[in-house]
């Protein structure tokens, strides 16, 4: 085993990659741009080292530093997590070159499985079933060819990045451009393949292991089917649409497609599935790394997937085969995010403000937060993974919607309260699950207009502020915030809030404030919620009611800026300008790309009119709500 170990990666993963470091007595270093100089795995590692500004073309995908700082520790090894170089064949070499193991497959298994359309050509080469389809350079004919609906791929890289569902071929070239460049931003390769769209499918992976004297073993499958985006959001392990013959068919499968590349290590081999009729699978991709769901399969297998990557690395043999591999009870993870349900899940930011974070019986939490924590827009949105096990499906989504209901992380906005939703839903709890199930149910997943109680709890958290003037005995009565008024009756105390629309709201039942809660008690029925500074949460559900001021807001028009302005809807970078002042624009038109977080959101125009202010260019950093255009309405749109 090696004496030293450096984690080329960031937030969750690395903590967690350090916790079995920790266990097995491997020295820990860990690397850090000047974002993440305070973050919880800097600290928790043994030593840490800064490998540059914030920017991760900078910091985490610079091969030099990384090797530098490995260099610099001592460190013979190099876990790189998952994301960033994580499956960069690249770096995989240069880390050989180095004299520095890394922890993964060989190179060459990297760039094979990595460029998806020589992926596809080798495993159907080892009688791997796969999708059809086609890929560059003849990417629009093989999509005509195929007919709508067909699905946009990046050839380089996976995780949802990149990839779009075409259902109107009319509008084939502009998604293709915007694929591209989303496939540039995230890969730095912008090739294309694209395959025929299965409607309703299932996404069912396999967990597979290899080790460098010929042995390969799955440790059978998980189920992530429930995505938004192409972006998994909660996946279990086993899946219920599977029985044994089938189980035993896809894990051979994976298999073969593992050892037609020369695989080591731990890696992912992904298919789709037909949910009529699952004897009908196609291979997709092979993630070539540790898989974020991970966890699932540790908790049902008994094994940790990072020691055997690690024992692996190290060149020991499997003490395993496939023969001794049990699936036993079942475990199911959901993905917290920094995004915003109600803002059409637009990434969010901001300072951690209170963190609650669950564990005990059956449930285990991996993250890279902690309070003080800033989440920014460089980065993932993933935030950390709350994971649940049980002896059967039913306790396992029980517990783990309960946990979700545990956890608080105020002062960045997540999705916890709508995964607690999605858990809840009868054909998640039924397991008749596939792919669009999140897209189409959606609107009833999110947590609808902000409750009564939120705001009475805001209200009384600024009434408990309200302190009287008090001089030795006497009190101006005037500074008693009990709606006194001269010669009248009393009228209570009103402020004025806004999560999302503006209201004024007295207090009207009894309440509790302390530090960090508040309990108000309305029609005989007791809230009570995490508090911290504007932040309000309950049942993984948060809210940041702010202070409202009327008049400003009647001397700005409607909204941040006035009705004709164009808003940030999210912190992030403006990476493409369409238009100058001056020019005209006719409703709907597409003016700006703002991308965070590596997902791009287009801003159209509101209405007919003229560009007469334009705030940003590309590579402008902006805000929440930051004015970036303001189109001025031609008169009839005025009308």
């Amino acid at each position: 085993m090696f004496d030293t170990v450096l984690v080329a990666n960031r937030g969750e993963i690395a903590v967690r990659v350090i916790r079995t470091l920790r266990a097995l007595g491997v020295r820990s270093v860990a690397v850090f741009s000047d974002a993440d100089a305070d973050a919880r795995h800097v600290r928790e590692a043994d030593t840490a080292v800064r490998i540059g500004p914030a920017p991760a073309t900078e910091s985490y995908l610079s091969v030099e530093r990384i090797l530098d700082a490995a260099s610099r520790t001592g460190a013979q090894a190099v876990h790189p997590g998952y994301g960033f170089l994580a499956e960069n064949a690249a770096f995989a070499r240069a880390c050989e070159e180095a004299g520095v193991v890394f922890i993964g497959p060989p190179a060459s298994a990297i760039s094979l499985m990595g460029d998806k359309i020589r992926a596809k050509e080798t495993v159907q080469a080892a009688g791997v079933p796969v999708v059809p389809g086609g890929r560059d350079p003849e990417l629009a004919d093989a999509a005509r060819a195929l007919g709508a609906p067909v699905l946009l791929k990046p050839s380089a890289g996976g995780g949802g990045k990149g990839m779009r569902l075409v259902r109107d071929l009319g509008a084939l070239e502009e998604e293709i451009a915007a694929a591209r460049r989303e496939a540039r931003a995230s890969f730095g390769d912008d090739t294309l393949l694209v395959e025929r769209w299965i409607d309703r499918p299932r996404h069912i992976e396999i967990q597979v292991l290899a080790d460098g004297h010929g042995n390969v073993i799955h440790l059978g499958e998980r189920e992530c089917s429930l995505q938004r985006r192409h972006q998994k959001v909660v996946e279990e392990a086993p899946s219920v649409l599977l029985d044994e013959k089938t189980r035993a068919a896809m894990g051979e499968a994976a298999v073969q497609a593992a050892r037609s590349c020369g695989y080591r290590g731990a890696g992912t081999v992904e298919f789709i599935v037909p949910g009529g009729d699952p004897s009908s699978y196609y291979f997709m991709e092979m993630n070539t790394r540790l898989q974020v769901e991970h966890p699932v399969t540790e908790l049902v297998t008994g094994l940790d997937l990072v020691e055997w990557q690690l024992r692996v690395a190290a060149g020991e043999p499997l003490s395993f085969g496939q023969e001794d591999v049990r699936l036993t009870g079942h475990a199911v993870e959901a993905r917290i995010c920094a995004e915003d349900p109600s803002r059409g899940f637009l990434p969010s930011g901001g300072t951690v403000l209170k963190l609650r974070e669950p564990q005990g019986d059956g449930v285990r939490t991996d993250s890279g937060l902690s309070e003080g924590t800033e989440v920014g827009s460089l980065y993932d949105p993933m935030l950390s993974k709350v994971i649940a096990y049980g002896p059967d499906r039913a306790t396992a989504l029980r517990r783990l919607r309960a946990a979700l209901a545990e956890t608080v992380t105020l002062g960045v906005q997540t999705n916890a309260g709508f995964l607690r939703r999605l858990l809840a839903h009868p054909a998640v709890v039924a397991g008749e699950l596939d792919t669009g199930l999140v897209e189409r149910e959606v609107e009833g997943l999110l947590a609808g207009d902000v409750p009564e109680e939120v705001y009475e709890a805001a209200a009384a958290v600024r009434l408990s502020g309200l302190t009287p003037v008090a001089d030795g005995s006497w009190t101006d009565p005037f500074s008693v915030p009990s709606g006194w008024r001269l010669g009248g009756t009393p009228k209570p105390v009103a402020f004025h809030l806004r999560v999302q629309d503006p209201v004024e709201h007295a207090p009207r039942g009894t309440h509790t404030v302390t530090d960090d809660h508040v309990s108000v008690t309305l029609d005989g029925v007791r809230h009570t919620f995490h508090r911290a500074a504007d932040w309000l949460g309950r049942d993984g559900d948060a809210w940041h009611v702010r202070d409202h001021d009327p008049v400003a807001a009647s001397l700005t028009g409607a909204g941040a800026g006035g009705a004709d302005s164009l808003t940030a809807p999210m912190p992030g970078t403006v990476t493409v300008v369409k238009v100058a002042v001056g020019d005209e624009v006719t409703a709907g038109q597409s003016l700006l790309v703002v991308e965070a977080m590596k997902m791009e959101h287009v801003i159209s125009a509101p209405h007919a009119g003229t560009v007469t202010e334009l705030d940003v260019t590309p590579g402008t950093t902006v805000a929440m709500d930051q004015v970036l255009a303001v189109i001025a309405p031609h008169e009839e749109a005025a009308e």
